[in-house]
């Protein structure tokens, strides 16, 4: 992982969220709203909110649900210490201002079709409210200030901090909770993975620890030094952040930890991934943003060996004769896929598909969106699945189909849920699990065994 510190604001930065694959907004007791273009390095001051606005928590309306862009998507909710939340468009104008909370609104976060906001304040209140900002309900109250909050995967359920514990409470009446002690301190910040269903904690105990969604342990860290302030999942949940003070840390959905960095930026107080899982923003005590990306991500098959060394540039290598090539692309590699004697790789603007005998002369075709989340190959032909749907490519690179079925949500598909043979290509229904849609060329029928007219 690579780092870069950049100052902009005066005081501590509070919460940071992206627009794009390579724009991010960040909040700041400075009062000010700063949008970051990776791309440009450019840094422009969107606003400057009231003086009685303290930022604390910042969320994007969800872009697009089941590949249809979203009306509100250019719009972000902040939650702030006066007790209220504020809908704000992209341009920085305050749409909406509601009175939320007795004391700070620690938290606000979106489901993921946008329909419903959950806030959490000081005052020991989980409130359920409308798109347009209309209270629908108050889901708990208890004694103590909650300081974070996620939803489930299916947008039913609601995880929540109450001092050492964790709760997790369904938002349909009388049904049961989980609630679990968690850490020997107070928990400062969880997050709950939609495709792997894994949650994520940190508290003032100075450990972080991965949770299954039945409140098993499956991974305790050490003690840090200081407090864990923030943690956040990859959209594909393969990887996870973790923040303390002058404390920034990567790891793998068990645990594992890949790279420690030690940036001198006060407490990292929010961690935000970008859409395409690449790099991550953090939001600093003593005013920066620090930007990080990962990189030395390897692929192996059979007597290859490929290193993604740079954003751009990848090493192969042939483990047989020890011969090394170098590729480079354009953009920035955000997915790749080596099998099947191809190696196939997304840029944020391009798919290219190399050929395991010839190094030199990739095919290469447009992407319509840059955010690809996977890929799956199979002998004949190769899967691409992003925010608009499934692509089924021939290794020349033709478009063969792209299936669909109702209530599809392609953000949270993954190598456990898709799967492709040369004839077939099977998807779990996140809806009903115990269903399958199975796409064979040629002929269309009902779940079990559906069609998603695919070539061979």
């Amino acid at each position: 992982m690579s780092s870069l510190i950049q100052i902009k604001h005066k005081e501590l930065v509070s919460c940071v969220g992206w627009t794009t694959a390579d724009e991010l907004y960040s909040c700041s007791e400075d009062h000010q709203i700063m949008k970051w273009n990776l791309l440009t390095c450019e840094t422009t001051q969107v606003v400057k909110l009231p003086d009685d606005i303290y930022p604390i928590d910042l969320h994007w309306f969800p872009k697009s649900v089941g590949g249809k862009r979203q009306a509100q998507a250019e719009s972000f909710v902040l939650t702030s210490s006066d007790g209220k939340f504020h809908l704000i468009s992209k341009s920085g104008r305050v749409e909406k201002s509601v009175e939320a909370h007795c004391g700070a609104v620690l938290a606000g976060r979106w489901n993921y079709d946008g329909t419903a906001l959950v806030t959490v304040g000081e005052d020991g209140q989980i409130k359920i409210w409308s798109k347009s900002g209309m209270l629908r309900s108050t889901l708990a109250q208890q004694g103590t200030p909650i300081y974070s909050v996620a939803w489930g995967p299916d947008s039913e359920k609601i995880l929540y901090t109450s001092g050492k514990q964790l709760i997790i409470k369904p938002l349909q009446p009388n049904a049961k909770i989980l609630q679990w002690k968690a850490h020997d301190g107070i928990i400062l910040k969880v997050d709950w993975n939609s495709v792997n269903d894994l949650i994520l904690s940190g508290g003032e105990d100075c450990k972080y620890k991965v949770w299954d969604s039945y409140g098993q342990l499956l991974y305790s860290s050490q003690s840090h030094e200081y407090p864990i302030t923030s943690v956040a999942w990859t959209l594909d949940g393969e990887l996870f952040a973790v923040g303390s003070f002058h404390t920034l840390r990567l790891c793998d959905k068990t645990g594992w930890s890949y790279a420690l960095e030690k940036p001198n930026t006060g407490s990292l107080f929010n961690i935000a991934w970008s859409m395409d899982g690449t790099q991550l923003a953090g939001a600093c005590g003593n005013g920066h943003v620090i930007f990080a990306h990962v990189v030395e991500q390897r692929w192996v098959w059979k007597n290859f060996e490929i290193t993604l060394t740079k954003r751009r540039t990848m090493e192969v290598r042939n483990v047989l004769n020890d011969a090394v090539d170098l590729l480079e692309f354009r953009d920035r590699v955000i997915k790749a896929s080596l099998n099947y004697g191809h190696l196939v790789v997304s840029t944020s603007l391009q798919c290219y598909i190399f050929s395991t005998k010839n190094w030199n002369t990739p095919l290469i075709f447009d992407l319509k969106e840059g955010t690809v989340s996977l890929i799956s190959q199979a002998e004949r032909h190769f899967l691409l699945v992003d925010g608009g749907g499934i692509y089924l490519y021939s290794y020349e690179g033709r478009l063969l189909s792209s299936p669909k079925f109702p209530g599809m949500r392609t953000d949270i598909l993954n190598a456990q849920t898709v799967s492709l043979s040369n004839d077939t290509l099977a998807v779990r229904d996140k809806s009903d699990e115990k269903e399958i849609w199975n796409e064979q060329p040629g002929h269309r029928t009902g779940k079990g065994t559906t069609s998603l007219a695919g070539g061979g």
